[in-house]
């Protein structure tokens, strides 16, 4: 980032979140999850010299989670992110979300599992607790935009704001803002979008930040020790039910204690001995079954989706898009690969090639295949 208070007069004209003010009138809410990434956006904007506000949301266990590592917006991530503000002398403000975080991401995350599918809550939290909640909250306090530490870039169009893919491929993190708004999308900054995380880190560094080194948050934040299975028997008790191990032939292969246990696609810890390698190829949670077969019975090509948010270009109907080119990304770790839209019965992809492990309950990114911006994604809702 430019340092303003450095440069000469004509650099000042717009500053470095394209506001047509100086820095110096410009206030911003710096949303402060007590890592390093958020840290630095909020040090570095307060050193340019914007009014920067900070705000951590209390989103569980009122502190319970202090020696937790990997985690956020609990306990000494709270205590981190009110330091940084501390130390570099602007104001920092906790609320307690923890109320509207369970009913709006817990809950919809036990009772994802339960139905079979599987949930993706950081996904959930950035649509409803962070982007709809903080937004309205950095609106109150007469903020001009609200900032975070996400890796991804947003670049003004000529159709408005558009969404695109961090520069440091590695870190990209549009897979989970994918249901960002238009209206949102003109009142976020990204800072680090065009920045890998080792200038980040030395950046931290150069800040004098206490979170420098601070590791990257890991697994869901209000997942201890990534035994999600105790957090839905804790929101839903005695849910969990018992059912068959079925081979998709029909033939029953063995029990299992309920398919929150099982992911699409997962082929250890199926508790059957056979002579041959099988993988779950669907839940069937409403008759506690879970359905294994050979590799192959794991390829999919037609994916259909619900709660799709289209960020593209503006189109006068959907119908605009039936049979659209696209890249698709059907998991956060892979890259996306070529597919079509289709609109006729509703939203659905097809897929140039089949796909393994696509589980109903994550997320479908559309990407431009000639560019890096994000055209939009639903949740996938099932699969042939």
């Amino acid at each position: 980032m430019t340092d303003l208070l450095t440069a000469p007069p004509a650099a000042r004209t717009l500053n470095s979140l394209g506001l047509a003010k100086p820095p110096s009138e410009t206030r911003v809410v710096a949303a402060m999850s007590g890592g390093v990434d958020s840290s630095v956006v909020a040090a570095m904007l307060k050193r340019e010299g914007y009014d920067v506000v900070g705000v951590t949301l209390q989103l569980y266990d009122h502190g319970a989670a202090v020696n937790k590592p990997g985690a956020c917006c609990a306990g000494q991530d709270i205590h981190d992110a009110r330091r940084v503000a501390d130390a570099c002398g602007f104001p920092h403000y906790v609320l307690d979300y923890e109320s509207r975080f369970r009913s709006a991401v817990m809950e919809d995350f036990a009772d994802t599992y339960l139905a079979g599918a599987t949930p993706i809550p950081c996904v959930r939290c950035n649509q409803t607790v962070k982007f709809k909640d903080l937004k309205r909250v950095a609106e109150e306090l007469g903020a001009d935009c609200l900032v975070t530490g996400h890796y991804v870039q947003r670049i003004d169009g000529a159709e408005g704001p558009e969404l695109h893919r961090a520069a440091d491929a590695g870190k990209d993190q549009t897979y989970f803002l994918f249901a960002t708004t238009r209206e949102q999308l003109r009142y976020l900054r990204f800072p680090l979008g065009g920045l890998p995380k080792s200038e980040t880190r030395a950046l931290a560094n150069e800040l004098g930040l206490r979170v420098a080194e601070k590791p990257d948050s890991q697994d869901i934040c209000f997942v201890p020790n990534g035994k999600y299975q105790a957090v839905v028997e804790k929101l839903r008790p005695g849910a969990i039910e018992p059912g068959e191990v079925v081979h998709i032939d029909g033939r029953v292969m063995g029990r299992h204690d309920g398919v929150i246990n099982f992911t699409v696609g997962q082929r250890r810890g199926l508790g059957i001995a056979t002579g041959e390698p099988l993988f779950v190829v669907k839940l069937d949670a409403a008759n506690k079954r879970v359905i294994v077969g050979p590799r192959e019975a794991l390829g999919v090509s037609r994916i259909a989706l619900k709660e799709v948010n289209w960020i593209g270009d503006p189109v006068a109907s959907e119908d605009e898009l039936d049979g659209r080119d696209i890249l698709v990304r059907v998991r956060s770790t892979r890259p996306p690969v070529p597919a079509k839209l289709s609109i006729g019965a509703g939203w659905s992809i097809l897929l140039d090639a089949p796909e393994e492990g696509v589980a109903p309950g994550q997320a479908a990114v559309f990407y431009d295949p000639h560019s890096t911006r994000v055209l939009g994604g639903g949740w996938i809702m099932a699969t042939q």
